[in-house]
């Protein structure tokens, strides 16, 4: 347990944890738009963008921040992220940029391949990086994309995710028939099941 007590304490440690990951993806666009190297915000990070567009309650804090960039631009995005902070690691199969020397997985930005699959067995690569819109201040994945995206992936997460932007109408089911069957069904179950 915790030396810090329930309540007001616990709270701010709360939003000043949530604070922090949007600075870290703040940053690190930044160093990306200056080196003009291309990317997108993707993850919770990019669905509560999305969400937060219709009905700012019904966003969800995230821990970590996920992006997508060409494999050939990993070499130029350590050129431009290692200045302002980030440390680049290979650990357990993930790329990443670990904030800072003492950090941990859960403070870095995790790094997915556009046009690559993740895992062997996904049913569809992750999108280009043709399929992005420009937000105020960073590069977020357009949203038939993202939604692709988490029923490729389809973990808890991206589940409570998809649910979240059925429940706001970013997606419904009309959408159906923008997928392949495996993704399809994947949607078609959360639409006969909302509440999980």
């Amino acid at each position: 347990m915790s030396n810090v007590p329930l309540g007001i304490a616990s709270w701010d440690r709360s939003m000043a944890a949530a604070e922090r990951v949007r600075e870290r993806m703040l940053r690190a666009a930044s160093a990306l738009e200056k080196a003009c190297i291309p990317y997108a915000v993707i993850g919770g990070n990019a669905v509560a963008a999305w969400v937060g567009r219709v009905d700012e309650a019904a966003v969800r804090l995230t821990q970590d921040v996920d992006m997508l960039l060409h494999r050939d631009d990993l070499e130029a995005a350590k050129a431009a992220l290692e200045p302002v902070g980030f440390r680049y690691r290979h650990v357990r199969m993930v790329d990443m940029f670990l904030d800072g020397p003492d950090s941990k997985v859960r403070d870095a930005i995790h790094i997915i391949f556009a046009g690559e699959k993740v895992r062997d067995a996904d049913p569809v690569p992750a999108p280009s990086l043709d399929e992005v819109e420009t937000a105020d201040a960073f590069r977020v994945l357009r949203l038939p994309s993202l939604v692709q995206m988490k029923l490729t992936s389809f973990r808890d997460k991206d589940r409570m995710h998809l649910r979240d932007m059925l429940d706001v109408g970013l997606i419904d089911s009309s959408w159906l028939d923008r997928f392949q069957m495996e993704l399809r069904d994947r949607l078609q179950q959360l639409l006969d099941s909302p509440e999980g």
